[in-house]
């Protein structure tokens, strides 16, 4: 799979304000912004992700996927602290 690829799978199932991808061949990096993790524990936002993208995982496209999901607010404050 490419970035491009899981990129746009994710975008379809999240309406995120943010998503970057990078990695290659079958394990990923994700990044996701979206207001829709407001309240959501770290776990129910990692999962929301992996939906997206389960039938990818299920069939071996991707071997690994590491997310990093935040609401808006969390992610004004990572990007300041530079973690993200």
């Amino acid at each position: 799979m490419t970035i491009e690829e899981v990129q746009r799978l994710i975008a379809q199932g999240i309406n995120a304000q943010q998503v970057k991808v990078s990695g290659d061949g079958s394990m990923f990096d994700v990044l996701v912004v979206a207001e829709q993790f407001e309240g959501l524990s770290p776990v129910k936002k990692q999962q929301l992700v992996y939906t997206t993208v389960k039938p990818q995982i299920t069939s071996g496209e991707i071997h690994a996927l590491t997310i990093k999901a935040y609401t808006p607010s969390e992610w004004a404050t990572a990007s300041k602290l530079q973690i993200g």
